[in-house]
């Protein structure tokens, strides 16, 4: 039978060791403790998060993976009615059709897929994550830079950097430090209707896909030459700008301009 801290790294599992870290994470997941009326955890493991998790919710659905896990979670969390464990992969979770938030040490393995999970999700308000470091600085722009997605994804969600967790803070450590990762849909999307989110999608993925050689060149391909220009003046953007180094921001003046 293979040892605990290697089932752990089969399953990219890092548990959260520091009390003190979990009750931050668990005030930013839910700062109001009447809301949200439901949580969803992503991998409760030993539930070092799932208590603090507990006291802040009205109704929490611990999903844990680790077959060998559920029995003591349920065992802990036996007189806490409201605490639901749930035995299986969170991805495979029918989301809920009621407003929900979602909270978790996820495992840096699986961050992406966990993600895609919340955004496509139509009832999330919130997800309060714990991921890789790397992986919360580059979708938040605290590199000086972003992402495909973060732009993609701007206009109906907010990305924000929380703070950083060390990595001697879990248990086995993993080889670098967390970040926490706060996902909030906004309550009145930035751009409404099919068409305006059509074209946005269509602006940000031909900006990205580097064909041209520049983000002007690029967006040349599908605007005239001198409308991009007077959007680029718009935005406040030098021409030479490198596509990931243009925050969100930047990108719905340029849509204004190249749209109107």
């Amino acid at each position: 039978m293979a040892r605990p801290t290697q089932r752990a790294r089969t399953l990219s599992q890092n548990f959260l060791a520091d009390r003190a870290t979990a009750e931050h994470v668990a005030r930013l997941a839910a700062p109001d403790r009447r809301n949200p009326p439901l949580l969803l955890e992503v991998g409760a493991g030993n539930g070092a998060l799932t208590e603090p998790l507990a006291r802040r919710s009205r109704e929490l659905h611990a999903y844990e993976i680790d077959p060998r896990l559920v029995p003591g979670l349920r065992a802990r969390f036996a007189r806490t009615p409201h605490v639901h464990v749930v035995a299986g992969d969170f991805l495979a979770a029918r989301p809920p059709r009621t407003p929900f938030s979602v909270a978790g040490n996820v495992p840096f393995s699986r961050t992406a897929d966990i993600v895609d999970w919340c955004l496509s999700a139509p009832g999330l308000t919130d997800a309060t994550l714990l991921t890789q470091l790397e992986y919360a600085r580059k979708r938040t722009g605290d590199y000086g830079r972003w992402s495909l997605l973060t732009v993609l994804t701007w206009p109906r969600h907010e990305w924000r950097l929380l703070g950083r967790v060390g990595r001697h803070r879990f248990r086995p450590a993993p080889r670098v430090d967390a970040g926490i990762l706060r996902i909030q849909r906004r309550p009145a999307p930035l751009l409404t209707g099919a068409a305006a989110r059509r074209t946005w999608a269509d602006l940000v993925e031909l900006g990205f896909s580097g064909v041209g050689g520049s983000l002007q060149a690029s967006l040349r391909r599908a605007h005239p030459r001198r409308r991009v220009d007077a959007a680029f003046r718009a935005a406040r953007l030098d021409p030479g700008v490198l596509v990931g180094e243009v925050a969100p921001e930047r990108w719905l003046r340029l849509h204004e301009e190249l749209t109107a």
